[in-house]
C-alpha cells in the first residue's frame, strides 16, 4: 500500500519496479496506491497505469488529507493476508519487500519490521540533520519501552491482516502513525521480526516530512502508547485462540 501526495514525478517508476519484481517472484499481490489528493499529475498516471498494470488498484482519498490519513484509508480498503507501508519516493527497494514476506511465511510472525540501521543495511543520502533526529527519537522509544528494534520510525513495515485489525482504530493523522502502528502491535503482544532494509533519498519531488510541525505529533503518539502499555493491564493485547 502506497500512499502518494504530489508524486508525478517518482509514482511511475516505483508502481512499475514493484510490480516487475512481485510478478517474477510470483508473489500473489495488489498494489493499493491511496493518492491524497494531489494536485499535480499523479492522478493522470495512475489511471494510465492501472490500464496496464492488472494488481495496480488506485484509490483517491478525498480528505481529510495527510500522510496518515491516506495510509489510514488504505489500511481501510487493502485485500490480503498482509500489508505494506511502501513510499511512493521510491526510497524503499521492491527486493526488500520480496524479503519481508517471505520471512513472514518462513517465520510465522505477525510483522516484520524493516531497520536501516543494521549493520547490513545501506543508507544513500540521509540528510545529516534529519538523521541526527532519528536516531536521538529512536533511542528515546528503545529506551522508554524497552525493546531492541532500533528503527521505529520506519515506515517500511509489513504486517498481517489480523494486526491492523487488532491494533484499530487509529490516531495519527500525520507521520506519527508510522510509530503508531509499530508501538500498538509490539504493546499489544504481537510478533514481530526485524530484517535489515536500505533506504535511498529520493530523486524528485520533495519529502512530505515537516519537522517542525511533527515533534509534539510524534510525542503524543509515544505518550500514548505508552501510557497503554503501563495502564491499560493487557485489556487490548493479542487473545490466542486455543488450538
Amino acid at each position: 500500500m502506497i500512499p502518494a501526495y504530489n508524486e508525478e514525478g517518482c509514482i511511475e517508476g516505483t508502481v512499475r519496479a514493484l510490480a516487475q519484481k512481485l510478478g517474477a517472484e510470483k508473489i500473489t499481490h495488489e498494489i493499493l496506491v491511496v493518492n491524497d489528493n494531489s494536485k499535480d499529475g499523479t492522478q493522470k498516471i495512475l489511471d494510465r497505469l492501472a490500464l496496464e498494470i492488472p494488481s495496480l488498484r488506485p484509490l483517491f482519498n478525498a480528505g481529510p488529507n495527510g500522510f496518515g490519513m491516506a495510509v489510514r484509508k488504505g489500511l481501510e480498503n487493502f485485500s490480503g493476508d498482509a500489508v505494506a507501508v511502501y513510499m511512493a519516493d521510491a526510497s524503499d527497494r521492491p527486493e526488500d519487500l520480496v524479503r519481508f514476506w517471505r520471512v513472514m511465511e518462513s517465520k510465522k510472525v505477525d510483522c516484520v519490521f524493516g531497520s536501516r540501521f543494521h549493520r547490513s543495511s545501506k543508507v544513500v543520502d540521509y540528510p545529516w540533520f534529519k538523521l541526527t533526529l532519528n536516531r536521538f527519537v529512536n533511542n528515546l522509544i528503545r529506551l522508554l519501552f524497552g525493546f531492541r528494534y532500533n528503527d521505529a520510525t520506519n515506515a517500511f513495515k509489513l504486517y498481517g491482516a489480523h494486526v491492523i485489525r487488532g491494533t484499530g482504530p487509529f490516531l495519527s493523522p500525520h507521520f506519527n502513525l508510522t510509530v503508531e502502528l509499530p508501538l500498538k502491535a509490539i504493546v499489544r503482544g504481537y510478533s514481530y521480526t526485524v530484517v535489515p532494509n536500505d533506504w535511498i533519498n529520493r530523486k524528485a519531488g520533495e519529502s512530505k516530512l515537516k519537522i517542525k510541525e511533527m515533534g509534539s505529533r510524534y510525542l503524543f503518539i509515544i505518550l500514548y502508547c505508552l501510557i497503554e502499555k503501563w495502564l491499560s493491564r493487557g485489556d487490548y493485547r493479542k487473545k490466542e485462540i486455543p488450538l
